[in-house]
C-alpha cells in the first residue's frame, strides 16, 4: 500500500458526500405530467431556478398550464386573467428569468414554467439565476427544454385549446419504469 493512499481514498469518497450534505448539485429535476390534451400526455422534466423563486408546497392534481400572451412575458399579459391561480408557460428571451417570474406572480400565477426559445433544444438545461436587480419572487420557477415547450404549445394550437391540464409535481420514483411515459422526441 502506498503511504497516504488510504487518506486519499477517504478524501475522494468524502468529497461527494460533502457536496450532497451542503446541497450543491449539478441539477435537481422536477417532473410534471400533461393530462390533457391526450397527444402530449407525457411526463416532462424541468429544472428549478437556482437562486430565486419558491418551492411547491402542494401537489396540484389538475391545474391549468396557460401559455402567456405575449409568450416572453416581459410586461403586461393580455391573458393575465387566465393565469390567476394557474401555472404560466412562457418563453425564454426578452428579459431576465426573474422578470418573467415576477410578471406571472403579479398576475396571480402559482408558478411559471419557462421554456427555452431554441425549439430544437431537447437536452440542454439552462441554469436560471437571479438578475442583478436585488428583486425577489415567491412562486416556483422552472426551466423546460425548448422542444418540450414547443410541442406543448403546438398541441394546444392544433386542438384550439387555451391551456393544458397538468399534474405537478409528479413523484417519478413511485411510477414503474414501463409506465413512465416521457416525450418520444427527448432522448437521454
Amino acid at each position: 500500500m502506498v503511504p497516504g493512499a488510504a487518506g486519499l481514498c477517504c478524501l475522494v469518497l468524502w468529497l461527494p458526500a460533502c457536496f450532497a450534505v451542503h446541497g450543491l448539485r449539478i441539477h435537481d429535476y422536477l417532473y410534471f405530467q400533461v393530462l390533457s390534451p391526450g397527444d402530449i400526455r407525457y411526463i416532462f422534466t424541468a429544472t428549478p431556478a437556482k437562486d430565486f423563486g419558491g418551492i411547491f408546497h402542494t401537489r396540484y392534481e389538475q391545474i391549468h398550464l396557460v401559455p402567456a400572451e405575449p409568450p416572453e412575458a416581459c410586461g403586461e399579459l393580455s391573458n393575465g386573467f387566465f393565469i390567476q391561480d394557474q401555472i404560466a408557460l412562457v418563453e425564454r428571451g426578452g428579459c431576465s428569468f426573474l422578470s418573467k417570474t415576477r410578471v406571472v406572480q403579479e398576475h396571480g400565477g402559482r408558478a411559471v414554467i419557462i421554456s427555452d426559445n431554441a425549439v430544437d433544444n431537447d437536452s440542454f438545461y439552462v441554469e436560471m439565476i437571479q438578475d442583478s436587480t436585488q428583486r425577489t419572487a415567491d412562486i416556483p420557477a422552472l426551466f423546460l427544454l425548448g422542444r418540450d415547450g414547443y410541442m406543448i404549445r403546438r398541441s394546444l394550437e392544433q386542438h384550439g385549446l387555451p391551456w393544458a391540464i397538468i399534474s405537478i409535481p409528479v413523484n417519478v420514483t413511485s411510477i414503474p419504469t414501463f409506465e413512465l411515459l416521457q416525450p418520444p422526441w427527448t432522448f437521454w
